[in-house]
C-alpha cells in the first residue's frame, strides 16, 4: 500500500513525533509511506526520520502553515497515494481541497482535546463540517480527544467514522535507555533532585507552575531540565529570572537523546493546560521514573492510578509532591514501577497494527 503522510512540520512535538515513529514501522510491514511537510523551514526531527527510514521520501512544500498554493502542489503529489493520511489543522484542510474529483482515502489524526480555531464557531459551520465529512476515518488520540471532537462538531457519540488509536512509544527503548553522562548534557549532573520536563513552549504547556514551583523548594537540593523550544521561552526565561532560579533552571533547548535526558532526572514531569494524548507522557511514564502531570483532559487519563495528578496550576502542591519523592525511597518506587507498567499498555507495535487496519479498511 502507497501511504502519504501530510503534517504541518517536523519540528518537536506530539504529533510530528508519532509521524517519525509510525513511518518507519510502516515499511517494515511492507508498505511504501512517504511524508509531506508544509513548513520545511526548521525541521529538526528530519534527520530522525532519514536515519530511521531512508528510504522515505518527504516532499517539502514550502515556508508556511497556511499558503493555499501548496494545495495545487499536494494535489499533485496526492494521485500517486492510495491513502492520505493528515495531521493537524492546515493539513486536514487543504488534504480535503486537493482530493476534489481524485477520490483518495482520506483519513486523520486529532491530535489534541481543543485547539484555537474551535474558539470561533465561524470556523464550525464554514469550514469543519465540510472538512471532516471528506475524510472516511477521523482518528483520535484518546477517547477524551473523541469526545471533545464529536461534542465540537455536534456529532452523535455512536459515530463509527470517528474512532479512537491511542498513541504510542517504544516503551523498551526509554526503559533501557542509558543516563546521559557529562558529556552529552553539556554540564556536570549535580546531586540535586532533577526534575526535567520535556514539550513545546507552548500555549497548552505550563512550564510556569513548574518554574514557580521550584521557589518552594531548597535551591541546594532540587534542579529543573526544560526540554524543547518554542515562542513561549522567552518569557518562561524572564520568570526564571524574576524569581532568581536562573542557577535551578537549565533550558536545554531541542534535543535528539530525550531517553537519555529522562533516564538521567530523578522525576518527570508535564505540566500543561490541556493535553490529546501526550506522547512525552508515556515517554515519561516508560523511563523508569515517578510521572507527575497536570490533572486536566489528556494527562489525567493515563497518568491516574499510576504516576502523581496535582491540581491544575498548583505550584504548591507540585513542590509538596517533588518534597515527598525526594524523602521517601518506597514511595518513589513504588510509583515509577507503577508508571512503568502503565506505559506498556501504550506500546508502540499496537498503534502501527492497529493505523494499518485503518488503512486495510477504508
Amino acid at each position: 500500500m502507497r501511504i502519504l503522510q501530510v503534517i504541518t512540520s517536523l519540528l518537536v512535538g506530539g504529533a510530528e513525533k508519532m509521524v517519525v515513529d509510525l513511518v518507519p514501522k510502516l515499511v517494515e510491514r511492507g508498505h511504501k509511506v512517504d511524508v509531506a511537510v508544509f513548513n520545511a523551514k526548521n525541521m529538526p526531527l528530519l534527520s530522525h526520520l532519514s536515519e530511521r527510514c531512508p528510504q522515505c521520501k518527504v516532499y517539502q512544500l514550502g515556508n508556511s502553515f497556511y499558503n493555499p498554493l501548496i494545495i495545487l502542489k499536494l494535489r499533485k503529489i496526492m494521485k500517486s497515494y492510495d491513502v492520505v493520511h493528515t495531521h493537524n489543522s492546515s493539513p486536514q484542510l487543504f488534504a480535503a481541497i486537493a482530493n476534489l474529483s481524485f477520490g483518495k482515502r482520506l483519513i486523520t489524526t486529532e491530535h489534541s482535546t481543543n485547539n484555537r480555531k474551535r474558539e470561533n464557531k465561524g470556523f464550525l459551520w464554514c469550514l469543519d463540517k465540510w472538512m471532516y465529512k471528506r475524510y472516511e476515518r477521523i482518528v483520535a488520540i484518546s477517547d477524551i480527544a473523541r469526545n471533545k471532537l464529536l461534542e465540537y462538531l455536534h456529532w452523535e457519540q455512536d459515530c463509527s467514522k470517528v474512532i479512537t488509536i491511542n498513541n504510542g512509544v517504544d516503551v523498551e527503548m526509554f526503559h533501557h535507555a542509558e543516563p546521559a553522562n557529562e558529556e552529552q548534557l553539556g554540564f556536570k549532573r549535580t546531586s540535586r533532585f532533577v526534575v526535567v520536563m520535556v514539550a513545546g513552549f507552548r500555549e497548552a504547556k505550563d512550564q510556569d507552575t513548574i518554574v514557580r514551583a521550584m521557589r518552594h523548594l531548597p535551591k541546594d537540593k532540587f534542579e529543573l531540565w526544560l526540554v524543547g523550544v518554542g515562542e513561549r521561552e522567552h518569557e518562561v526565561k524572564k520568570l526564571v529570572q524574576g524569581l532568581d532560579l536562573s542557577d535551578n533552571v537549565r533550558f536545554l533547548g531541542l534535543r535528539q537523546d530525550v531517553a537519555n535526558i529522562l533516564r538521567a532526572s530523578d522525576a518527570v514531569i508535564m505540566s500543561s493546560h490541556w493535553e490529546g494524548l501526550s506522547l512525552s507522557n508515556i515517554e515519561g511514564m516508560s523511563a523508569g521514573k515517578p510521572f507527575i502531570a497536570s490533572d486536566v483532559n489528556g494527562l489525567k487519563e493515563v497518568t491516574g492510578g499510576h504516576g502523581i495528578l496535582f491540581p491544575h496550576e498548583d505550584d504548591q502542591m507540585l513542590a509538596d509532591i517533588l518534597i515527598h519523592l525526594s524523602s521517601d525511597s518506597t514511595y518513589y518506587n513504588q510509583v515509577a514501577q507503577k508508571c512503568y507498567e502503565r506505559a506498556k499498555e501504550y506500546d508502540l507495535r499496537k498503534m502501527v497494527e492497529e493505523y494499518e487496519r485503518v488503512y486495510q479498511l477504508i
